[in-house]
């Protein structure tokens, strides 16, 4: 495929769309790419995380019910061993085509570099891909699956806030609420994710996670545990609004196995002749490489837009960053000047 139809290359090889990002068009009036709108909200990546979340439903979490009543360490390692390996053939199949073998080479890669290209001794082992793995598999997954476990216990335990909805008569709620859960994941993720880029949060715990500044498939969840334990914790908001287990589950499936997303690396991943799957990794890809901008979605719920911290790749945007950074700047300086009695100037 021509990665240069749709983009342009600089001198370094990094690749950048031509079109810059936009958020949702309702926000926005633009009526007319709606139905676009909607047919990429539901398809390929919301209808994948919903026929997983009924497939961990159906096939795993229903049949054994009564095991979640108390925290069964049987049925923890096994939840434990369906997430891993979920994560580990949808990851690392990305991780294999895209990264090892190279399929594409860097045809519409946002970076011309490979993270195995670039040892450093802010990974262990020195390798960002080793690194990467080890806190996917030995960190987060676990953190993951222990949230699901407790979930899954005051579930059977008849713990609500409200009290459990079926969907025989509530399908309605159920239906919308389902709908909602990508914003709600954008407004847990955007408040969680801004605070643990302040000060000692970011040093301690999130700045494990940027690291990978040309983030990879196991870059998703690559985190500290705490940043782990807030990323998965969202599911937890299905105890406090009126919900059902499997809306739940895919706020969380949708969670985990969504978090590649931003961290594919690449705008499209070509499938073969004319056929390419749409990553919807650039938004979180300049977080990663600028930092401060980005820290939600792509614009279901524009928070970033709001505050003042959008960035959608033009030219613009990139001035209105370094305004922002200069002026923080500034105010910085003017604090500690007048910590220390002397002016700016001095």
């Amino acid at each position: 495929m021509d990665d240069t139809s749709i983009g342009t290359r600089d001198k370094r090889g990094n690749w950048t769309p031509n079109k810059p990002l936009q958020i949702a068009p309702f926000w926005e009036g633009r009526w007319g790419k709606m139905a676009h709108f909607v047919i990429e909200y539901l398809w390929p990546w919301n209808t994948f995380h919903m026929v997983v979340s009924l497939a961990y439903w159906f096939l795993i979490i229903q049949p054994n019910l009564d095991a979640f009543k108390t925290f069964s360490p049987e049925m923890t390692l096994i939840l434990y061993a369906i997430n891993a390996g979920g994560i580990f053939v949808m990851y690392g199949s990305i991780e294999l085509f895209y990264y090892v073998r190279r399929k594409q080479g860097t045809r519409f890669k946002y970076n011309s570099k490979f993270p195995s290209e670039n040892p450093s001794d802010v990974f262990w082992f020195k390798s960002q891909n080793i690194d990467n793995f080890l806190r996917t598999f030995f960190l987060s997954i676990p953190i993951w699956t222990l949230v699901q476990v407790f979930f899954l216990w005051c579930f059977t335990n008849g713990i609500h806030a409200f009290g459990w909805m079926d969907w025989q008569n509530n399908w309605i709620w159920l239906v919308i609420l389902t709908l909602l859960v990508p914003a709600i994941h954008e407004i847990h993720f955007f408040c969680g994710h801004w605070l643990i880029h302040q000060g000692v949060l970011y040093k301690w715990i999130h700045s494990i996670h940027h690291n990978s500044i040309n983030p990879s498939p196991w870059s998703s969840m690559s985190m500290h545990p705490v940043e782990s334990t807030f990323f998965f914790s969202e599911m937890l908001w299905h105890l406090i609004i009126p919900s059902n287990p499997i809306v739940a589950l895919f706020q969380l499936n949708s969670t985990g196995y969504g978090a590649i997303n931003g961290h594919i690396g690449f705008e499209k991943l070509e499938l073969g002749g004319e056929a390419a799957l749409d990553s919807h990794a650039y938004a979180h890809y300049l977080h990663h490489k600028y930092f401060e901008v980005n820290y939600g979605g792509e614009g279901l719920v524009p928070l970033d837009k709001w505050f003042g911290t959008w960035h959608d790749g033009s030219k613009e945007s990139d001035e209105l960053m370094k305004e922002r950074f200069k002026k923080k700047k500034e105010k910085l300086r003017a604090k500690q000047a007048a910590k220390s009695g002397a002016t700016p100037a001095e």
